[in-house]
C-alpha cells in the first residue's frame, strides 16, 4: 500500500532532518478570498451562495445584453500568489528560504508580513491584487497584475544587489522555485538570463533541484508555450528539474507539444506525465487532478488517490501547497510515490484547515487518512 510505504519511508527522512534551503519567486498578490451570492435572506451570511461555477456562470451568461449585479461575500485578504503560498507552506515543512518578489513597494504589505518575518525576502514593486471567486467545485481568480510588469533580469538582480549576489542566492539553494509564469509578461526572458548568464557560473551541486509551475497557461499562445518549455528544459543543465501541472495545464501543455489526448484514470494520467517528460526531457513531470496525482521520471510512472475533502475550507492555494510536499518529498529523498503521498496529504491538510501543515503535521494525516 502506497500510503504505507510512504510513511515508512517520512519518518526515515524525519529520523535524519538536514538542512534544506530554497530560493523561490517572483510573483505576489493579495488574495480577497470572496463567496458569490446567489440569494439573500438577511445580514451578514444569511445569504445562499451559487452551487457551482456554472450556477454562476450561467447568471452572468444571462445578462448578455442587459446587466447584473452579483454580490461578492469577503471571508479573508490573505497572502497571494503562487511563489509566496508556495514560500509559506516549503517553510512550514522546515526550509530555509529567499523570496523575491512582488510583495509591496516601498514597504511589504501587511499581508506578507508573516513571511517577512521567517524568510529573506527582497520585495522589488506593489503587490498584485485577486479577487478569487470559490465555489464548493472550483474557483475563478479575477486577477489585477500591472505590477507584475516590473519584474525583469534587470530588476531581480539590481534588488538583490547585483549579478554577483544573485548567483550568491542561487549558489545557497537545494531547490529553486520559480513559478506563475504565465502572469509574468517576462518570465521567458528571466529564464533565458538564469540560463545564459547566472547560473553558468553557480557553482554546480548534485542536490540543486528547479520546480516550475505554468500556472493556467491558457491565455497565453501556444507559441508562447513552447518557447518557456524549451526554457525550462535548459535548465536540466544545472539541476534537476520538475515541471508541475495541474490536469487543465497538463492537458494544454500536451497539445502545445502535440501529444495526443489523456484520460483522467490512473493510466492516463500517467501516460500524460510521462508523453510530457520524454518530450521535454525533463528528469520529473507531475500533473495532480483534484482527486489524484500522478508523476512520470526516466524510471517510471507513478498515480496516488488524494484525500478528496467534499467540503473544503479553503481551495485557494491548494495547488502550492501540493507543490511544496512534492518538492520537500524530493528534497528528503523520498521515492516518487512518496513524494506524490507528501504532495496529496499537503493540499488534503491545507484545504481541511486553511494553515500550512509541517512535516509532523503530514505525517499525522498521512497515518490517519480515511
Amino acid at each position: 500500500m502506497f500510503r504505507a510505504r510512504a510513511l515508512q519511508e517520512l519518518r526515515s527522512a524525519n529520523a535524519r532532518p538536514a538542512a534544506r534551503r530554497a530560493f523561490v519567486g517572483f510573483d505576489g498578490f493579495v488574495d480577497t478570498i470572496v463567496t458569490p451570492v446567489a440569494q439573500r435572506s438577511g445580514l451578514g451570511e444569511n445569504f445562499t451562495p451559487f452551487a457551482s461555477l456554472a450556477d454562476f456562470g450561467q447568471r452572468v451568461v444571462s445578462a448578455a445584453g442587459l446587466s447584473t449585479n452579483i454580490e461578492l461575500y469577503p471571508r479573508r485578504d490573505k497572502l497571494g500568489g503562487n511563489g509566496p503560498i508556495l514560500a509559506n507552506a516549503l517553510l512550514a515543512q522546515g526550509a530555509a528560504l529567499t523570496y523575491v518578489g512582488t510583495l509591496g513597494h516601498p514597504a511589504v504589505h501587511p499581508v506578507f508580513a508573516d513571511l517577512a518575518r521567517k524568510a529573506r525576502v527582497v520585495s522589488l514593486a506593489d503587490a498584485a491584487h485577486t479577487i478569487a471567486i470559490e465555489c464548493a467545485d472550483g474557483k475563478v481568480m479575477l486577477g489585477m497584475m500591472r505590477s507584475l510588469d516590473a519584474l525583469t533580469p534587470a530588476s531581480i538582480a539590481a534588488a538583490l544587489g547585483g549579478t554577483a549576489a544573485y548567483r550568491d542566492a542561487l549558489a545557497a539553494a537545494d531547490l529553486v522555485a520559480l513559478v506563475n509564469w504565465t502572469m509574468i509578461p517576462h518570465m521567458t526572458a528571466i529564464f533565458t538570463d538564469l540560463v545564459e548568464n547566472i547560473l553558468p557560473r553557480v557553482p554546480l551541486t548534485p542536490a540543486r533541484r528547479f520546480f516550475f509551475d505554468l500556472a493556467d497557461p491558457e491565455k497565453r499562445s501556444a507559441d508562447d508555450l513552447r518557447t518557456a518549455l524549451g526554457g525550462i528544459a535548459r535548465f536540466e543543465e544545472f539541476g534537476r528539474v520538475t515541471l508541475g501541472l495541474n490536469l487543465k495545464e497538463a492537458r494544454e501543455v500536451a497539445a502545445a507539444l502535440g501529444l495526443p489526448p489523456a484520460g483522467e484514470d490512473a493510466a492516463g494520467l500517467r501516460t500524460l506525465a510521462a508523453g510530457i517528460r520524454q518530450k521535454l526531457n525533463v528528469a520529473t513531470v507531475v500533473v495532480h487532478p483534484r482527486a489524484s496525482a500522478a508523476c512520470a521520471t526516466a524510471d517510471g510512472a507513478w498515480c496516488v488517490p488524494g484525500p478528496v475533502a467534499e467540503q473544503p475550507l479553503i481551495t485557494t492555494g491548494a495547488g502550492d501547497h501540493f507543490n511544496s510536499g512534492f518538492a520537500t518529498g524530493q528534497s528528503i529523498g523520498l521515492s516518487p510515490e512518496s513524494c506524490l503521498a507528501l504532495g496529496v496529504c499537503t493540499s488534503g491538510h491545507y484545504v481541511r484547515t486553511a494553515l500550512s501543515p509541517s512535516l509532523a503535521d503530514v505525517e499525522t494525516f498521512l497515518a490517519n487518512w480515511r
